[in-house]
């Protein structure tokens, strides 16, 4: 068993936990190749009064990369983390706070186990892609896993979907996620082999929400081609139950590039 950050041993994930123990109840789950503290400043500067969870998910972070590796597994951690929880700071449903390929996980939750599952707040959600496109990620992914230096990392971030993520908490994931590899360079603290079957778990045929179930979605508009695709929203806005969509003008990392917009949508559902 691996010891959350503060509240002690939850489950065999490495738990990031924030906010008083009697605050309302989230859980965080973050994207492919991240990590649970991604959720730290999100937490600290915009909602200190909340119970944030966030987990590295398997493969992840300082979690165990053991197999299976597809959403079931995902689902089966986070309800022992919600479990665990239980025991420590009382049961209630938790309002499952997604981003990318952690909004993909939040709807398997909340299809699995819909008691635990309070509502859902999806940041441009991976679900349902292309599997050719797919496989391309996971082969470039494979060709190109590490860097020469921080810098290098430092440059691919920026370059990338973290352009508009502020440089002080790029520096925080720098500071907890990127470490040395066996090779003499660094990487990201992830699994490759787990990596690698995730992006396949993409290429599934999405889910929707539980009838009656609340949920918020927003997309990331200048993600192209979208993680969020047409078939997902339609099938989304057919759905039954309260839902609503929001387009926002920012790249993929919503929540790092817009938390005080973050803040305030998931505030609406506390």
């Amino acid at each position: 068993m691996l010891r959350s950050v503060e509240t002690g041993t939850v489950s065999d994930l490495n738990v990031h936990t924030f906010g008083p123990a009697d605050g309302p109840l989230v859980l965080a789950v973050h994207g492919l190749t991240g990590h649970g503290r991604r959720w730290a400043s999100l937490a600290r500067d915009h909602l200190p009064d909340v119970r944030i969870v966030a987990p590295d998910l398997r493969g992840h972070g300082r979690s165990p990369a053991t197999p299976p590796w597809g959403f079931e597994a995902h689902v089966d951690d986070l309800v022992s983390v919600l479990d665990g929880l239980a025991v420590l700071d009382g049961r209630r449903p938790a309002v499952v706070v997604g981003h990318s390929f952690g909004g993909a996980i939040a709807l398997h939750l909340a299809n699995a186990r819909r008691d635990l599952v309070r509502s859902l707040v999806l940041f441009d959600p991976a679900i349902g892609l292309d599997p050719a496109r797919l496989l391309t990620v996971a082969e470039q992914t494979l060709e190109s896993p590490d860097y020469t230096d921080a810098d290098e990392a430092r440059a691919d971030k920026v370059n990338g979907s973290w352009g508009e993520v502020a440089p002080d908490l790029l520096d925080e994931e720098l500071a907890e996620h990127l470490v040395p590899w066996p090779n003499g360079r660094v990487g990201w603290r992830i699994s490759l082999p787990a990596v690698t079957a995730f992006w396949g778990e993409l290429a599934r045929g999405f889910v929707l929400p539980p009838p009656g179930l609340r949920t918020s979605l927003v997309q990331a508009m200048r993600v192209q081609p979208p993680y969020v695709t047409p078939e997902f929203r339609a099938a989304l806005a057919a759905a039954d139950g309260p839902v609503t969509v929001a387009e926002w003008d920012c790249d993929h990392m919503v929540p790092q590039a817009r938390p005080s917009q973050v803040a305030e949508l998931i505030r609406t559902h506390l």
